[in-house]
């Protein structure tokens, strides 16, 4: 049985995020970041179409991780739909932290986010986030690795064989 033949594969849409740090967590210069920590993650879990988040264990969030670099943080999450990551990062207190940005985050010339489509009840990894990442960064949008601006639907990437895993 394949998806196209019965319809499509319920999926969800997944998102990393990096941000390279102006200055160490520690430095009161971050000190309005940390402080919006809890609050937006704490939005981020209750807002309709939240799935997960990636979280360091033992912590409440995974700014401590640093697997792109000590002094990138990342941020990764699941949504059900393209619609909800949307309404949370656009339409939401989330927007404020994002207009500040450039208080805590030097500027990325490449790509610092991708959005890809994973079957629902699949928690991605860190290493297949990073991995998607560079695949946006080497070869541009596509339905394996897209942003916001340039997206896919679950039903492409599937089409295309690129994203949801089996």
């Amino acid at each position: 049985m394949t998806a196209s033949q019965y319809g499509p594969r319920a999926a969800h849409l997944a998102q990393l995020n990096v941000a390279t740090l102006r200055y160490p967590l520690d430095d009161p210069r971050m000190t309005s970041f940390v402080e919006l920590l809890d609050p937006v993650n704490a939005a981020a879990d209750g807002t309709p179409g939240f799935v997960w988040r990636l979280v360091e264990e033992g912590a409440a969030d995974a700014t401590e991780l640093r697997p792109a670099g000590e002094d990138v943080i990342v941020n990764m999450s699941v949504w059900e739909t393209r619609e909800a990551l949307w309404d949370f990062a656009y339409r939401s207190g989330h927007l404020e932290v994002m207009r500040r940005r450039r208080e805590w985050f030097d500027r990325h010339v490449e790509a610092h986010l991708v959005l890809w489509w994973v079957p629902a009840g699949h928690l991605p990894t860190v290493d297949e986030a990073l991995e998607r990442l560079a695949d946006l960064r080497a070869h541009g949008p596509s339905p394996r690795a897209f942003t916001f601006v340039s997206s896919f639907t679950a039903a492409e990437a599937e089409g295309a064989g690129s994203a949801l895993l089996s």
